[in-house]
């Protein structure tokens, strides 16, 4: 019976090829299935032999802890030379974005307080 072990939604693509290359280079069978058209499912990763679970899962577990500990120091030394977005340049570079979220969260407030003034009196 296949297994899940991988769902891809919000997975970079080069994680998820990451992932494909350590399967194959472990000699795991896999396949695995589209996203749906509609954004419903975002695709999968499963295992054929299910007898291989408990081997794709130590190498999956191993292959994240690298991918964890090199994106921290990565981020590091971006903090640390200054190179890293901060909130100061993110606003900087996409102004229209932070408006058009306030101008959205000031509409939802409105919508909020709607039923308040139009009950009141």
């Amino acid at each position: 019976m296949p297994t899940l072990l991988l769902n891809l939604r919000h997975v970079p693509e080069d994680e998820a090829d990451e992932v494909r290359r350590l399967l194959q280079e472990q000699s795991i069978g896999f396949f695995e299935t589209p996203p749906s058209r509609w954004g419903v499912s975002a695709g999968s990763i499963w295992l054929s032999d299910e007898s291989q679970a408990v081997q794709a899962l130590d190498a999956l577990r191993y292959y994240q802890q690298q991918r964890r500990d090199s994106s921290r120091a990565a981020y590091e030394a971006a903090r640390r030379d200054g190179s890293g977005a901060t909130l100061w340049s993110e606003l900087r570079a996409r102004p229209l974005r932070l408006l058009a979220a306030l101008l959205a969260a000031a509409a939802l407030v409105a919508l909020c307080a709607l039923p308040y003034f139009l009950l009141r009196g």
